[in-house]
C-alpha cells in the first residue's frame, strides 16, 4: 500500500509540474518547453497504467477491507483525474505552438492568475490526500469558485474584444480554450478533494455544485 501511495504522489507532482510548465511556455513563448510538456504526457499515461495495475493486483490478491478498500478505490479515481489534467496541460502547450509567431492581442494578465489558482488547487488536493484531511480538501474545493469567476471574466473580455476587433477572433478563441482547460483542471482538482473526503469519511458527496 505504501508503494502505491508513493507512486500516486509521484504522478501528482509530475502533473502539477506539467501544468506549471505549460502555462509558462505560453507566457514566455517557449516552444522547447511546450514540446517537453507534450512529450511528458506519455510519462503520465505510463504512470496511470502502472498504478492501475498495482491497484488491481491489491484487490485481487489481498482483498482489502473497509478503510484500505476505500484507499485503493480512491487512488483509482484520482489517477483518472490526474491523467485528464495532464491532457489539458498538453492542450495548453499545443496552443503555445499554435500562437508562437503572433503578437498578443492583449496582455496575458488574468490567465496566469487563473493558472496559479488551479495549480494551487492541485497541490492542496494532493496535500489533503497525504494528510487524510477533510478540512484541507474542503478549503481547496472552495477555491473553485474563484477559478470559475476568473474564467467568466476572461471569456467576457475576449468575446468583447472579438466584437470590437474581428481580426482578433482566431487568437482570442485559442485563449478562451486555454481558460477552459484551466477551468477543467480546477474541476478535476475538486474531484480529487471529493475523493479525499470519501476516503476519510466513507461518504461520497458532490461538494461544489
Amino acid at each position: 500500500m505504501k508503494i502505491l501511495e508513493q507512486e500516486l504522489i509521484r504522478m501528482g507532482a509530475l502533473v502539477e509540474d506539467q501544468i506549471r510548465r505549460a502555462v509558462r511556455s505560453l507566457d514566455d513563448r517557449d516552444l522547447a518547453l511546450a514540446q517537453e510538456v507534450i512529450a511528458d504526457d506519455d510519462r503520465v499515461d505510463r504512470l496511470e497504467s502502472e498504478i492501475e495495475r498495482r491497484c488491481l493486483t491489491l484487490l485481487a490478491l489481498q482483498q482489502p477491507l473497509a478503510g484500505d478498500l476505500r484507499v485503493v478505490s480512491t487512488v483509482l479515481k484520482i489517477i483518472t483525474d490526474l491523467e485528464r489534467m495532464a491532457d489539458h496541460a498538453s492542450d495548453i502547450a499545443k496552443v503555445t505552438l499554435r500562437l508562437s509567431d503572433e503578437p498578443w492581442i492583449k496582455p496575458l494578465v488574468d490567465l496566469p492568475v487563473m493558472a496559479r489558482l488551479a495549480i494551487s488547487m492541485v497541490r492542496s488536493a494532493l496535500n489533503a490526500y497525504i494528510h487524510r484531511s477533510i478540512e484541507e480538501a474542503m478549503a481547496m474545493i472552495r477555491l473553485d469558485d474563484d477559478v470559475d469567476h476568473l474564467y467568466a471574466q476572461i471569456f467576457r473580455d475576449l468575446v468583447d474584444l472579438m466584437r470590437e476587433r474581428p481580426d482578433t477572433a482566431a487568437q482570442a478563441t485559442y485563449l478562451v480554450f486555454v481558460a477552459n482547460y484551466l477551468e477543467r483542471i480546477a474541476d478535476h482538482a475538486t474531484n480529487l478533494g471529493e475523493w479525499v473526503v470519501y476516503m476519510v469519511s466513507g461518504e461520497r458527496k458532490e461538494l461544489n455544485t
